[in-house]
Formats: structure tokens, sequence, C-alpha cells
């Protein structure tokens, strides 16, 4: 039986978790319909994750373990909101654009990225720090956490197309977020006996041939 690592439980609360994922996932939705005056392929592929999302929150399983703390919450909030954040601030605050080509490169692979890590977890997708199995497939044979490396991409063409040093300081505090989520998540992962393996051959948790 492997030790128990703090502040994770094994005593899941069934449909709760779901259903705040879902509600989650409605509100960001909406956000994305009112906040996006003209649709491009890029906010219909980011659609096309929600609706996903939405599904695999009334479908997927139970996990064997959960990270309930408090510091996975604010970081799990803080996660969420710094996006959104950057582009309310920036109707505040008008910024100037660095190199918008670029930027729109990088947003679209981070989209397609993001995408397709979102397919490879399926039913595993959550939230917070949960063990509802190792997912070994897809971006996941390059780097542990594909997810959050399409987050800090399209963070950087976001700020490519528009930046100032408010959006610059949200995005530091979002990667801090992703940064303690990842430490958070292989913690409780490192419960499944294919953890070690798995780690060992894919080395690098986001950055490919830096960390």
């Amino acid at each position: 039986m492997p030790e128990m690592i703090p502040h994770v439980s094994q005593v899941y609360r069934p449909r709760a978790g779901d259903l705040l994922l879902f509600g989650v996932t409605s509100g960001e939705l909406a956000l994305l319909f009112a906040l996006t005056p003209t649709f491009t392929i890029v906010d219909w592929i980011y659609v096309l994750q929600h609706v996903l999302v939405l599904v695999i929150a009334l479908t997927r399983r139970p996990p064997q373990a959960y990270d309930h703390s408090f510091s996975s919450s604010v970081a799990v909030v803080v996660a969420y909101a710094y996006p959104y954040a950057q582009v309310v601030y920036l109707r505040w605050v008008p910024g100037d654009p660095a190199w918008p080509a670029a930027g729109f490169v990088l947003v679209t692979f981070a989209a397609c990225l993001s995408l397709s890590s979102l397919i490879s977890l399926g039913r595993r997708f959550g939230v917070f720090p949960a063990l509802r199995g190792l997912v070994t497939r897809g971006p996941y044979r390059f780097v542990r956490h594909p997810m959050y490396l399409a987050y800090v991409i399209a963070d950087i063409g976001y700020n490519l197309q528009e930046w100032n040093f408010g959006t610059a300081l949200l995005v530091l505090a979002g990667w801090a977020s992703l940064l303690y989520r990842i430490g958070a998540e292989e913690r409780i992962l490192s419960q499944d006996a294919r953890s070690s393996a798995y780690a060992a051959s894919v080395r690098y948790r986001l950055l490919p041939g830096l960390w």
C-alpha cells in the first residue's frame, strides 16, 4: 500500500466535483462568448474544448486519490482566472503589439496542443490534482504536462499580440500557479505503480530539453 501524501483524500464525493467542473466550464464558455467580439478558428477550437470538458464532467470516473488542500484550491483559482483577467485588464489599459504575426502562430499551435492533450486525457481530465490513471499517449509521450505547456505558449502568443506591464504580471502569477499544480499532480500521480517508469521514459515535465 503506497504511503499517503499530505492533504490527499481517498474518499471522493461522487458528482460534487463533476458538477463543479461542469458549472465552472459553463461559466468559462459564457465568458468566452461575452469577451470575444469576433470568433477565429482558434476561438472555435477553445469552444470545442469547453464542450468536450462538459461531456467529460458528466462521464468521468471517480479518482482513486484527490488533493483538496487549500494551496491547490488557490492555484486552481489563479490558473483559471488569470487568462480572463488579462482580457479585462487590456480593456481598461490598452497594450502595445510586439509581434502579432508570431503571436497568432503561437496561439494557434497552443490551441491545437491543448485540444490534443485534452483528447488524450479523456475522462481522466480534472481541475484539481487527482489520480484517475496515468496517460502516456499523444503529447504525453514527449512531456509529462503538455496541456500546461500549451497554456505557456498561448500566454506568450497573446502577449506578443498585445501586452503591457499588467498583463506581464498576470502571466507570471499564472505561471507560478501552473508550476505549483505540476508539483501537486506529480506527487499524487506517484501513487500509480507505473509513474516511476513513465517519468524515466519521459524526462521533461514542461519544457522539452530544459525541465
